[in-house]
């Protein structure tokens, strides 16, 4: 990390099918080894798979989803006089969406469907419905962060 300047943020192109940038992030943290045509199959097919089963819009249920997992607030550790305390402090806008977005992909992966299409779909769906592994992360973070509320005053 640069002591000079913070880094520039790169321009990130929509993606091609719903022309959305929050879906290109998604798809881009859904790659692996550089593998993008694949991950863009994969959250394709989801979506088609929620419009199927959900009979709403895929793109609406995975904005929601989105919302729903995007958490308010956090602990970070900070060392205060030999002491660490886990201090709960706002999570910035950019940080909260990559958050949620990372959790959505992790839980996915953690279900048991046979297809990560499925999985994807199925966390997609319980996110949006407010349950779900990547939901209930958000739930904890946030439980966490209400119980350490008396460090708040150490923010800094």
């Amino acid at each position: 990390m640069s002591r000079r300047h913070a880094a520039e943020k790169r321009e990130i192109i929509p993606d091609p099918k719903f022309h959305d940038v929050v879906v290109a992030k998604f798809i881009n943290n859904m790659m692996d080894d550089g593998k993008k045509s694949v991950a863009e199959r994969i959250v394709y097919d989801a979506f088609d798979k929620m419009q199927a089963r959900a009979k709403a819009d895929a793109l609406r249920m995975f904005h929601d989803a989105l919302e729903n997992v995007k958490p308010q607030l956090e602990v970070r550790s900070r060392r205060v006089g030999g002491a660490t305390y886990q201090v709960p402090v706002e999570v910035r806008p950019e940080r909260r969406q990559a958050l949620a977005i990372r959790w959505l992909i992790q839980a996915a992966v953690k279900r048991s469907e046979k297809t990560m299409t499925d999985r994807l779909a199925g966390e997609l769906m319980d996110a949006a419905n407010g349950r779900g592994a990547a939901f209930k992360k958000r739930e904890d973070t946030l439980r966490m962060a209400e119980a350490n509320r008396a460090f708040s005053h150490y923010r800094w």
